[in-house]
């Protein structure tokens, strides 16, 4: 069993925050002695879970929906894994985003110091937009779809 402060701490996140996913009904089995919430593996797992669904882009008010469901028992899997899916293809689109990104940042560090080596950048101009070599034009590639 774990504190708020313990919990808190474990996943950076402020009481403030974990007594309002308690209000929301987040830990339906929370243990509470006098005024202190005691957090099982239970809750711990439950929060992986909602800061996770946070993470996908999911408000607090589709949370809760999920939670809700999860209340309902077997029949509502087929939502559950619907929601799961979904959240997964928002992420795998958001990382193709982040790696279109992530190649032209890479591609102008790379230009910017072969200017500051050349002093100009009228070699690195004539070289656009296909005749980088071969691991910069990858990166150039990527970020230019």
């Amino acid at each position: 069993m774990y504190t708020i402060g313990q919990v808190s701490e474990m996943f950076d996140l402020p009481i403030s925050t974990l007594r309002y996913y308690d209000k929301e009904g987040f830990f339906p089995h929370l243990v509470r002695k006098g005024n202190i919430r005691y957090f099982s593996n239970h809750e711990i797992e439950a929060l992986h879970l909602i800061e996770c669904l946070k993470k996908s882009g999911l408000g607090i008010k589709e949370i809760n929906q999920f939670f809700s469901w999860v209340s309902e028992g077997s029949a509502s899997f087929e939502k559950r894994k619907e929601l799961f899916k979904a959240r997964k293809e928002a992420v795998e689109a958001e990382i193709k985003s982040l790696q279109e990104t992530l190649s032209l940042l890479e591609f102008k560090c790379w230009y910017y110091s072969k200017a500051m080596e050349d002093g100009t950048e009228e070699y690195l101009q004539a070289m656009l937009p296909d005749k980088l070599p071969s691991d910069i034009q990858k990166l150039y590639d990527a970020s230019h779809k």
